[in-house]
Formats: structure tokens, sequence, C-alpha cells
């Protein structure tokens, strides 16, 4: 699989894609980069295909798992390793920014 596809205007590289897929399956991308990571795996036929064998196995899961849930601890687990694993196969680094919000009564 390529950096980037051959053909690609939306200038999301592969890696970032595939990072974001389950993001992407469970409606948790904001509007714009739902709609840019779409039109990458519309374009790149490999991460297309991983896209379908991501798509499967999470519909798999909630049918053997009874639709239930999994915990956010887990969730969040899992996208780090995720990432971790693409990281370290792509040899990219996936920079996040949290943002932490407090109120304050006076």
């Amino acid at each position: 699989m390529s950096d980037m596809c051959e053909g690609s205007s939306d200038k999301v590289r592969c890696e970032e894609a595939l990072a974001d897929i389950y993001l992407l399956l469970d409606r948790e991308c904001s509007p714009e980069r739902d709609a840019a990571l779409r039109a990458h795996i519309e374009d790149c036929p490999p991460c297309l295909e991983e896209y379908g064998i991501d798509e499967h196995i999470k519909q798999l899961l909630a049918r053997k798992c009874g639709g239930d849930h999994a915990p956010a601890e887990l969730k969040s687990r899992l996208r780090a390793s995720i990432r971790q694993t693409v990281a370290t196969r792509g040899g990219v680094t996936v920079e996040r920014t949290e943002i932490t919000l407090e109120q304050r009564s006076e």
C-alpha cells in the first residue's frame, strides 16, 4: 500500500485512513473528517478492502456480543493500540491534542 494513493485529491494518507477506520465505522468523526476519509477510501482499493473487512468484523462482533457497547476505557485502549501499530508499521507519528474543560462555580 502506498503512502498516499495516486490520483487522490483529498490528501489523506493511507496510514491516517487506516488508523481512523473504526472512528469512521462508529460515526465518531467530525463531518469534515468523515467526508475526507470516505473520499480517500473510495479512491484507494487497499484501504477500501481494509474498511470492508473491519466493517464485517464490527458487524460480526455486534451480532455475537448481543449489541452491548464496549466500555469507554476499552475503546480508548483499543484506539491507542491501533494508532501505535499504525505508527510502528508505517513509520508515522499520529499526534493528538486533548482539551480539558473545568467549570468554576463562583
